[in-house]
């Protein structure tokens, strides 16, 4: 039986990454186009034109949409979207008429979860928690071998998680949020005051930005600290500590048997996730009474979301594989035999 293949589409606030993914979540064609934002249409049409341009070389089943924003319970509607101009947009069904194919549509963070899940850090573990950094704080969750959405399907904002009560203000609108201490926005937000500081780091940074300090990112300050600058390691330190903190949290409320960390801060390898390691084993509940989560960085990199929305799209495959020509012959000519022996009656 041939394999079943399915097109995964990663669609961000700047670029649409999208790729044909084997049932072993391997991408066998990739393709990239920048994200029209500011125009739902335009957004679907690109997505079409990169379906048909992946299917003139591949035979494909289903599409899988990873969408960053809310996606309601059904997988059908992006109700909103901060970086893109989608309000209450029926995704999954405008997809599925444009293209012809079967379509599921997801949270770009639940769906790299479910891939480290099948493919990556995750596998063989019931319960797990992946929680990715990069401007903010992204989650996913895995219960008992299943994707968990919520009963709205809102399952997994993390980093909107009061940690600090009055503390710093969020874009959400409320203050003292898990991913202002713990996220890529930490270090940008540091690395931009050393700048303005005059600081040894500072200057460092802004060479390295081209001489603007607003375009100074939490990448720079990574970049830093892997070159041995001390502050920049404290800070990436400062973010880890943090994030155990969080995930201590999580731990509390949900026994993961592994926390796998993703997004761009985790570049940063073991100069975060150490310092997550032993804030998490020094702020969860029990410690030392109780068996700890794993805390893993994540394997899959920037194609976790295609490869999970594809995999989870090629379910709907299966179950809508249309019945044999014969078998809808047979069906037809079975309906039109009880009609008349219900009119000879």
């Amino acid at each position: 039986m041939a394999a079943t293949l399915a097109i995964g589409i990663d669609i961000g606030g700047t670029k649409i990454a999208a790729g044909v993914v084997d049932e072993d979540g391997q991408v066998l064609d990739r393709r990239v186009a920048d994200t029209p934002s500011t125009d739902p249409a335009a957004v679907l049409a690109a997505i079409g034109d990169i379906v048909e341009d992946l299917r003139r070389e591949h035979r494909v089943r289903a599409i899988g949409i990873g969408a960053a924003g809310f996606v309601d319970a059904t997988g059908s509607t992006v109700l909103f979207a901060p970086h893109l101009a989608w309000r209450n947009e029926p995704l999954r069904d405008a997809t599925a008429r444009r293209t012809g194919l079967p379509v599921l549509v997801e949270n770009d963070a639940n769906a790299s979860g479910w891939a480290e899940w099948r493919f990556g850090a995750a596998q063989n573990e019931s319960d797990v928690v992946l929680v990715t950094l990069g401007t903010g704080i992204g989650g996913a969750l895995v219960i008992d071998g299943r994707p968990y959405r919520g009963r709205y399907g809102m399952a997994g904002e993390f980093g909107h998680m009061q940690v600090v009560p009055d503390g710093l203000p969020c874009e959400c609108g409320n203050r003292g949020c898990w991913e202002q201490y713990a996220s890529g926005r930490v270090l940008t937000r540091l690395g931009r005051a050393s700048a303005e500081a005059g600081t040894e780091l500072g200057r460092r940074l802004l060479d390295a930005a081209g001489g603007v300090a607003d375009r100074i990112q939490g990448l720079h300050v990574t970049a830093a600290a892997r070159d041995g600058d001390q502050e920049a390691v404290a800070w990436l330190a400062e973010v880890g500590d943090w994030l155990g903190v969080g995930v201590a949290n999580l731990a509390a409320a949900l026994d993961p048997g592994v926390v796998v960390v993703g997004g761009g801060v985790s570049d940063a390898g073991e100069l975060l996730l150490g310092p997550a390691r032993t804030a998490f084993s020094r702020s969860l509940t029990g410690h030392g009474f109780r068996t700890e989560a794993r805390i893993v960085a994540a394997h899959l990199g920037v194609d976790a979301g295609l490869i999970g929305a594809a995999d989870m799209a090629r379910v709907i495959a299966r179950r809508r594989r249309p019945a044999s020509p014969d078998g809808r012959v047979r069906v037809r000519g079975a309906a039109r035999s009880g009609r008349s022996s219900r009119r000879r009656k």
